[in-house]
C-alpha cells in the first residue's frame, strides 16, 4: 500500500512509534525512525534508518525532516508520535512551569514545526500524510494529569485544524487516540480494576492505524470504548465530569496514583 513512500516518525526507539514504523515497512515503506537518543539499535532490528531528534526544539525538528529528505528523498508520511506527561500530584497545578512547557512543546509545538516544514511542498503537490498521536485523553481527559489532558486536546485540535484547513490540497491526516498502550509510559502504572480499558499492546494501535487509513478515517481509537465515551460527553458534559469526578475518588480509595 505505501511502496517505497518515505515515512518519518517520531518517538520510534519503542512502543507505539515502533510497530507503527513495522506496520509501513511490512507495507512497502522506506521509514526513517528518531528519538531523543539514539534508535540505531531498534531501527537495526527493523529495517529502518535512525536518527536523533529531540522535538521539543523547532531546529531539531526541522534538521530532522531535512536529513531524511536529503538521504531518502521527499517525506511522503509524517508520523509525530513523541510525547510526554507528568502527575499533578495532590493539586491541578502540581507539575512544573518546566513540565508543563516541555509537555507543550512535545505534545503540541513539535507537530506544528513539522507541518510548517511540510505542509508548502505537500500542499503545492498535492499530496502527503500528517499522522499525530494524540490520546484519548485530547477527547476525554486523563486524571491525574491535566498536563497530560490539556496538551493532549490541543493536539486532537492541531490535527483538526490540518485536516480542515488543507482538505482541498489533497492532504490526508490522522490522529490516534488510545487509551492505555503497553510502552515506557505505562511501565510503571497501577490500574485500577475498573474504568481504564483494556492495556493494548502497541501492535494494537498501529493494526487500527492501518485500517483507518485503509477506511479514510481521521480519527484512530484502538479502544472501542472512547467513541462511546466522547459521545457520552457531548450529550452530557456534566454528567460526564461527575462520572470523572467519581471514577477519580476510586482511584483514591484504592490508594493508586492519581
Amino acid at each position: 500500500m505505501f511502496d517505497n513512500q518515505i515515512v518519518a516518525i517520531t518517538g520510534a526507539s519503542g512502543g507505539i512509534g515502533r510497530a507503527v514504523a513495522e506496520m509501513f515497512i511490512s507495507q512497502g515503506a522506506k521509514v526513517a525512525i528518531s528519538d531523543r537518543t539514539s534508535p540505531d539499535a531498534t531501527a537495526a532490528e527493523i529495517g529502518a534508518k535512525a536518527y536523533m531528534c529531540d522535538v521539543s526544539k523547532e531546529e531539531n525538528v526541522v534538521a530532522f525532516i531535512d536529513a531524511v529528505e536529503t538521504e531518502l528523498g521527499p517525506i511522503d508520511v509524517y508520523v509525530s508520535n513523541a510525547g510526554v506527561g507528568f502527575p499533578d500530584g495532590r493539586y491541578v497545578g502540581g507539575a512544573s512551569n518546566k513540565q508543563w512547557e516541555l509537555s507543550w512543546q512535545i505534545n503540541v509545538m513539535s507537530s506544528l514545526y513539522a507541518v510548517r516544514r511540510l505542509m508548502p511542498r505537500w500542499a503545492s503537490e498535492k499530496r502527503g500524510r500528517f499522522i499525530i498521536t494524540a490520546s484519548a485523553a485530547g477527547l476525554l481527559n486523563q486524571v491525574g494529569s491535566a498536563s497530560y489532558s490539556v496538551t493532549k486536546h490541543a493536539a486532537v485540535a492541531l490535527a483538526d485544524s490540518i485536516s480542515i484547513a488543507h482538505a482541498d490540497d489533497g492532504v490526508k491526516v490522522n490522529c490516534i487516540c488510545p487509551q492505555y498502550v503497553k510502552t515506557n509510559m505505562t511501565k510503571d502504572m497501577v490500574f485500577s480494576k475498573e474504568g481504564q480499558g483494556q492495556l493494548l499492546e502497541p501492535y494494537d494501535v498501529s493494526s487500527a492505524l492501518l485500517a483507518a487509513i485503509k477506511a479514510d478515517e481521521f480519527l484512530v481509537l484502538p479502544h472501542n470504548d472512547v467513541q462511546g465515551y466522547a459521545i457520552g460527553r457531548a450529550k452530557d458534559h456534566t454528567g460526564w465530569l461527575r462520572g470523572m469526578a467519581k471514577y477519580r475518588q476510586t482511584l483514591a480509595k484504592e490508594n493508586l496514583p492519581l
